[in-house]
Order: structure tokens, then C-alpha cells, then sequence
């Protein structure tokens, strides 16, 4: 976190500017700094302090002293941010499932704004979806895949970065790739993207909404959770964006109406078939 501040210095404003040295030169009073306490230290306001956040690729001040905290130490623990060593077994079961839950109540409050009504117009006739997604994400992507293609609609999941790279050159107008990303940080993502665009297809993000990728997509979906993918292994991250593409494809089928229905009858039915 503080190698990303130093070298975002030069881009920002002379008001972010003071507060992010001030945080190079005090990076443990930074940690535990309340909003109000670090904008009188940057003689700033709050407001200012919090574009400052959201300049360096975070989503907001909370972030700003997660990551900070998570750069003056070594975690103890690379299970899960919220669980430490000296935590018991039944603490640390429930810490997990407070942080799952609290990352489905913070999806859930971000869902008025998020257009949903477009994603769905845009994958009902869609010649084909695919669902791209590296590492943690790319397990989501296979799990959309097996869902979506039940409603009739031919589906592919994108796992690696030649396969994605390859699918958006030869995307066609009525295509629909969703790409799935925790924090939009791989540059290939938004080449991508920025490929399909030009192909006509819709791109439709799951990712941090200050990235290149959500820069880049027809939709966006912008996901928050905080968690250090580059640290601990992708959890509540992965559960809201599996949460958000079981919603989208719940709303995909009631918008196909009888045919969606059809589909999903014939391919239950067709597990149910004797073949002996």
C-alpha cells in the first residue's frame, strides 16, 4: 500500500498530495487515524481525504487503514483477514461467516444502483455468453457457465488470459462477456475488454469500480469487498459475486419467460433419464 501511494504522488492534486505524504511519513498513526483526525494532520478536508483513498485504487477511508495495517505487518495468518492465530476454533468459524455475511449485506445495499435491467436485456438474445475470470474468479465463472447455459443460451467459461484474449477478438455484436474480477487490477482484462467494445459485443464487470477494467466495460457491477486478494485466498469476494450472478441469472430466466422454463425442466429431466 505505501509503494502505491509513493508512486501515485505525482498524479494527484496538491491537497491529496499533502495527505499522502503525510501517511509515507506516519504510516502507523495513519492506521489507526480517524477520518476527521488525518484531514487536521493534512491541514485538508474529509472529503479531500477521501478522494485521496479512491485516487490510490481504494474503495474509502476504511480501506485506507485496512491495507495500511496490513502493510506494517506480516500477517500471522494468511487463512483469512479477520481470524488470528490466538483465536479460538468457534471464534474463528464465526468471524468467517460474519465477514461472508457482511459482504452479501454490503451487495445487497449496492443493488438499486447497479443495472441489472441491462444485463438482462443484453444476455436475453445474446448469440452467446462467456464468463471470464483468472485464479478464484475463474471458478465463478465456471459456476455462471453451468448455470446459464440451462436456459438455452450457449455459455462458455474463460479461465486463462489467452483464451479471453482470443474470445474478444473474435467477439460478434450480439456476444456478452462478463468478466470477473476482484480488484481489475490485470491489464489484460481491460484489453480485452476494450477489444470486445470495439467488436460490438457488451461487456458486462464485476470488479472494483475505481479499476481500468470497469473503465473499460459496457455495465458495470461494481464490487467492494474488502479483502486483500494479494494476501488471503479469495472468500467473501468470491460469495458475493457468486450471490450477484445467481440473482442475474434467476432474473435472465423470468425474463425468458416459458422458453427458460422449458429449458430447465428438459435439463432436470434428462438427470432422471434410466439408461439401463
Amino acid at each position: 500500500m505505501l509503494a502505491t501511494i509513493s508512486k501515485s504522488l505525482p498524479g494527484l492534486s496538491p491537497s491529496e498530495q499533502r495527505v499522502g505524504r503525510w501517511i509515507l511519513n506516519h504510516p502507523k498513526e495513519a492506521a489507526s487515524a480517524t477520518l476527521a483526525r488525518l484531514a487536521r494532520e493534512c491541514r485538508t478536508s474529509e472529503p479531500t481525504v477521501v478522494r485521496f483513498c479512491r485516487s490510490v485504487g481504494l474503495g474509502g477511508f476504511r480501506e485506507l487503514a485496512i491495507r495500511l495495517t496490513e502493510a506494517l505487518s506480516n500477517p500471522a495468518s494468511y487463512v483469512h483477514r479477520d481470524v488470528s492465530a490466538d483465536d479460538s476454533t468457534s471464534d474463528a468459524v464465526f468471524k468467517v461467516m460474519d465477514a461472508s455475511i457482511q459482504s452479501l449485506i454490503d451487495m445487497r445495499t449496492q443493488l438499486s444502483s447497479m443495472p441489472v435491467d441491462e444485463a438482462v436485456g443484453a444476455m436475453k438474445n445474446a448469440r452467446q455468453i462467456a464468463f471470464a475470470g483468472l485464479g478464484a474468479s475463474g471458478h465463478v465463472a465456471t459456476d455462471a457457465c453451468h448455470k446459464f447455459f440451462r436456459l438455452g443460451i450457449p455459455c462458455t467459461s474463460l479461465c486463462d488470459t489467452p483464451m479471453i484474449l482470443q474470445f474478444a477478438a473474435i467477439a460478434e455484436p450480439s456476444d456478452v462477456l462478463v468478466l470477473l474480477s476482484h480488484t481489475g487490477r490485470w491489464n489484460d482484462f481491460t484489453v480485452a475488454a476494450k477489444i470486445a467494445r470495439e467488436r460490438g459485443a457488451t461487456v458486462i464487470a464485476l470488479t472494483n469500480p475505481d479499476s481500468d477494467v470497469a473503465a473499460e466495460a459496457s455495465l458495470l457491477f461494481p464490487c467492494q469487498v474488502i479483502e486483500d486478494t494479494s494476501v488471503y485466498t479469495p472468500m467473501s469476494s468470491r460469495l458475493a459475486q457468486l450471490a450477484l450472478l445467481d440473482a442475474i441469472h434467476v432474473a435472465l430466466a423470468l425474463a425468458r419467460g416459458e422458453v427458460a422454463s422449458d429449458k430447465l425442466r428438459r435439463s432436470k429431466d434428462a438427470l432422471r433419464i434410466d439408461f439401463t
